[in-house]
C-alpha cells in the first residue's frame, strides 16, 4: 500500500483511513481503532479489523475522529456572503462570483451538503458538481415563492399598485435572477412551482408567514391561503417530491399542516399544541438556534426589523425544547443571508445546540437526520447513488477527520481550521493537514 499523503484537492482510486475512532452519524458509540476503505466517490467497507489493498492511498488517522461531512438543512447558497442592497443592485455575475468563493468556504467548514432554501443556485450546484470549483452538494430549491406584500416582496414602497402589464418585477436583480419569485392566487402559484421544478428544484418553497428581514409584512400575519399553500403541495406531489414552507406563527403552520406541508423553516413563535401537532404528524422542523447575540444579523436598533427579530429569537428556547419533549423530527440548519460575517460561523450555530442537546445529539442531527429529510424529495434526488450523513459501505464518501472526540466536545466544530485535520468530499481529499 502507499503510504504517502494525498495532497490537497486530489483523489484516487482507492483511500484507506487507517486507526480511527470512527462515530457513524447514527450510533453515539465510536468504533476504535478502524479502517474505512474509500474507492472512488464511494465508501466501500468498514472495519474494525485491518484491510489491506494494493496501491491504496493511506491516511493514518492517529487515533482521529473519522465522522460523517456535516449537512446544512436550511442554506442560502447566493445569499449568504452579500448584503441585500448588493442582491439587488449588483450585475449577477458578482453574485455567481461571490457564491462560489463562499462555497468553498462552507465546505473547508466541513459541510458537504447543504438543502438551498432560497435562490438561484442551479448554476452554482453545476460547477460543483462538475469540479469546476469546490463546495459542497446542494440541494435546491429555486426562488422562494411569495405573495404581494409578503416575505419574498422586496419592492421599493413605490412599486404598487402594478399595471397588468408589468405584474411582476423584472426590474429588479432578485427576481429577474430567479431568486425570488411573487405569485398571487392558485394558477400563479401554480406556475412558479412548476418553473423551480422545471429548473431542477428538488423541493419547493413558500414563505407562508411574516419573515424579520422583509419590510412589508408583520412578523404575525398570515401568507397564502389553506387553496394556494395545498396547490403548491398538489404540484409538488406530482412530481414526487414536496412543499417546505417558511413560517413562525402557530396560525400559519396549522394553515400549512392541513395544505400538506412536509417540513416547517423556523417555527420559533409557535405554541405547545402546535409543537405537538407536528410531532404526531411526523412533519420535519427545521429550526435554526436564533438567538439575541453576538450572531444575530445586525439589524439597526429601534427598527421594525429588530423589533420583529427580537419577538422571533425569544421564542427559540421554548422551540426546542419542545422539539425534545414530544420528538418533533427536528433538523439543524443556519439561515445565514445578506451578512458575509455570518456566513463563515456556520460550525459555531452547531456548536450551540449544546444548549438543549447531547453533542451526540446534535452531530446525529447535522447528519444522519439531516440526510433524512434531504432524501425526502425521492427521485428529485441528485445524489440518489449513495447514502449521505453516515459512514457506512454505499454511502458517499464525505468525511471529516476530526482533532478530538465530537462527542465529547461540541465545541470542536466550532473551529474547523484548526480541529478538522482532513476534509473529504465524494472520495476527494480538498484538505488534509496531516504531516
Amino acid at each position: 500500500m502507499e503510504s504517502a499523503m494525498l495532497a490537497d484537492g486530489s483523489s484516487g482510486a482507492s483511500v484507506l483511513f487507517t486507526n480511527v475512532s470512527v462515530f457513524d452519524g447514527a450510533h453515539k458509540r465510536r468504533v476504535k481503532n478502524a479502517c474505512v476503505l474509500v474507492e472512488g466517490e464511494m465508501i466501500k467497507l468498514v472495519s474494525d479489523g485491518r484491510i489491506d489493498v494494493e496501491g491504496a492511498a493511506v491516511i493514518d488517522g492517529g487515533g482521529r475522529t473519522l465522522m460523517p461531512g456535516l449537512i446544512n438543512a436550511h442554506y442560502h447558497s447566493m445569499f449568504a456572503s452579500i448584503t441585500i442592497a448588493e442582491g439587488m443592485s449588483v450585475p449577477e455575475g458578482y453574485v455567481n462570483i461571490r457564491a462560489a468563493k463562499n462555497a468553498e468556504k462552507v465546505l473547508m467548514n466541513g459541510f458537504t451538503t447543504v438543502r438551498d432554501m432560497g435562490g438561484s443556485s442551479f448554476g452554482l450546484k453545476r460547477a460543483i458538481d462538475e469540479g469546476l470549483i469546490a463546495g459542497p452538494r446542494i440541494y435546491p430549491s429555486g426562488p422562494i415563492i411569495g405573495q404581494t406584500s409578503g416575505h419574498t416582496d422586496f419592492r421599493p414602497y413605490s412599486a404598487v399598485p402594478t399595471s397588468a402589464a408589468e405584474p411582476l418585477p423584472d426590474y429588479l436583480n432578485m427576481y429577474r435572477s430567479g431568486h425570488l419569485a411573487l405569485a398571487d392566487g392558485i394558477p400563479e402559484v401554480i406556475k412558479r412551482a412548476r418553473e423551480s421544478l422545471r429548473m431542477g428544484a428538488t423541493q419547493i418553497k413558500l414563505a407562508a408567514g411574516g419573515g424579520v428581514a422583509s419590510d412589508y409584512d408583520p412578523i404575525d400575519v398570515g401568507e397564502y391561503t389553506y387553496e394556494e399553500l395545498k396547490a403548491a403541495v398538489d404540484v409538488a406531489a406530482t412530481w414526487n417530491t414536496y412543499v417546505s414552507v417558511h413560517v413562525y406563527t402557530s396560525r400559519s403552520i396549522r394553515t400549512a399542516l392541513r395544505a400538506g406541508v412536509r417540513s416547517i423553516e423556523h417555527g420559533q413563535m409557535m405554541d405547545e399544541p402546535t409543537a405537538k401537532l407536528i410531532a404526531e404528524k411526523g412533519i420535519w422542523l427545521s429550526t435554526q438556534p436564533f438567538l439575541d447575540d453576538e450572531d444575530a444579523v445586525p439589524f439597526p436598533e429601534g427598527s421594525e426589523n429588530r423589533k420583529k427579530q427580537l419577538e422571533m429569537s425569544s421564542g427559540t428556547h421554548r422551540v426546542y425544547g419542545w422539539a425534545r419533549k414530544y420528538g418533533i423530527r427536528t433538523a439543524f440548519g443556519t439561515d445565514v443571508l445578506f451578512s458575509p460575517p455570518l456566513a463563515e460561523r456556520d460550525g459555531k450555530m452547531l456548536a450551540k445546540l449544546k444548549r438543549w442537546y447531547t453533542p451526540f445529539e446534535a452531530l446525529k442531527m447535522a447528519t444522519h437526520d439531516n440526510a433524512q429529510l434531504l432524501k425526502m424529495c425521492g427521485p428529485r434526488d441528485p445524489y440518489k447513488k449513495g447514502d449521505l450523513g453516515v459512514v457506512r459501505a454505499g454511502a458517499y464518501a464525505d468525511l471529516l477527520l476530526v482533532d478530538g472526540d465530537p462527542l465529547e466536545d461540541l465545541d470542536l466544530v466550532a473551529d474547523p481550521g484548526r480541529n478538522f485535520r482532513v476534509i473529504m468530499k465524494g472520495g476527494r481529499v480538498y484538505k488534509n493537514t496531516l504531516s
